[in-house]
């Protein structure tokens, strides 16, 4: 089987969830034996030759630089899709387009400025290839939910018009799709109402980070929290900024710590330290490892966004008790109780953190039950078996 993938970006390195699935996939369906082309944007300093191999993998990468937002106004497509698009990467595009494909994926949405090309390249063909569209998200409600966060003014109304070209262009791909993977059961559900019937599966993301076998949480370990991720997107600054508004004073009042690990902005990080009394921001960092090893819990505090949050898998297989808003948490077997504890908003949380952190028999119960329940459940060369066998159904 051969399989054009249209991606944004190389995905290496992986340092956000978006690249995290986008690689895993990509490798994990060139281990099953099917042979991928990956179309996208070269990432800074990381410059692989077109056409250079990697295994099964062949790379067609174009150095260009991403679209800015303004650029994207008078497009038809949505900022996340245009923000893409090249004179370059399209004639790449139409190059490819000379060749056999059995599958071409549109790895996201923002791979939809390629779908008026490759629906005549496959109204051309009598063997014509599958389309199929890997979800990242269900967009239009993720995208019309930010929009509504923002308070009113010119910005909202330009999110708001942004997120109807999202819904727009991800109805005309799932009519286009003969196969579309959703990253969790919600998700699925969501689609599902929209398109009844329509060919549509759940394709959760895999792990191959470090796992730690075992972990005792106890008073050797700091009074600590742990939010870990990367907050480039406005939905993870959104969630971030509401968050730390309830939780620094508790946190501040009761001698505990809440560490934030991950990339953002500059002048986000600078205006949030200024405000904060038990918060450290540490921006990019090399080795979330260590972080997490010097944590007693971890945290999920968002209320905007949906979607798999990756960076669970981690607090998981680093045995990191997990603290989130309810309904945050998609896609893994955690029970609330269990293996998770849910609540219902930023304030509830921060409070419930004040009242488990030195509760260590809960913790270590905590830690203990989610890991033995995702230990067998998430794994990438699986993934990729799956999506190779719903491509050649499709």
């Amino acid at each position: 089987m051969r399989c054009l993938w249209l991606t944004l970006v190389d995905p290496e390195p992986r340092h956000n969830g978006q690249l995290i699935y986008s690689g895993g996939l990509i490798g994990g369906l060139a281990q099953s034996g099917v042979e991928v082309a990956v179309l996208g944007l070269a990432r800074e300093g990381r410059v692989r030759q077109p056409g250079s191999r990697n295994g099964d993998v062949t790379w067609w990468l174009v150095d260009r630089k991403l679209r800015s937002r303004l650029r994207s106004v008078p497009s038809s497509l949505p900022h996340m899709a245009s923000r893409a698009w090249s004179r370059e990467l399209r004639g790449m595009l139409d190059r490819l387009l000379e060749q056999d494909w059995d599958a071409i994926v549109f790895d996201g949405l923002t791979a939809g400025w390629a779908l008026d090309a490759v629906l005549r390249y496959s109204a051309k063909r009598a063997d014509r290839p599958s389309i199929v569209y890997v979800s990242h998200n269900h967009e239009p409600s993720v995208r019309e939910e930010v929009a509504r966060s923002h308070p009113p003014g010119p910005m909202r109304v330009a999110m708001s018009f942004d997120s109807y070209k999202v819904a727009r262009l991800e109805r005309r791909l799932i009519e286009a799709a003969d196969l579309v993977t959703a990253i969790t059961p919600h998700d699925r559900d969501l689609y599902l109402a929209q398109w009844p019937g329509a060919p549509i599966e759940v394709l959760t993301p895999g792990y191959d980070g470090p796992t730690v076998d075992r972990r005792n949480i106890g008073r050797q370990l700091p009074r600590r929290a742990v939010i870990v991720g990367s907050f480039d997107w406005i939905a993870k600054r959104l969630n971030l900024n509401e968050f730390i508004a309830v939780a620094d004073p508790l946190f501040a009042a009761a001698g505990a710590q809440l560490q934030v690990v991950g990339s953002a902005d500059p002048s986000f990080l600078r205006r949030l330290r200024r405000s904060t009394l038990a918060t450290e921001f540490t921006g990019t960092v090399d080795d979330i490892g260590t972080f997490m090893d010097n944590a007693r819990l971890a945290l999920v505090p968002e209320r905007h966004g949906g979607g798999f949050k990756l960076k669970v898998l981690d607090y998981v297989f680093r045995r990191l008790p997990i603290l989130a808003i309810d309904g945050s948490v998609a896609g893994v077997p955690l029970r609330a109780g269990q293996s998770i504890l849910y609540f219902r908003d930023h304030l509830s949380l921060a409070r419930g953190v004040i009242r488990v952190i030195d509760d260590f028999e809960r913790l270590n119960a905590l830690q203990d039950s989610a890991y033995d329940v995702c230990r067998d459940q998430f794994s990438w060369r699986n993934r990729g078996t799956e999506l190779r066998d719903m491509l050649a159904a499709a």
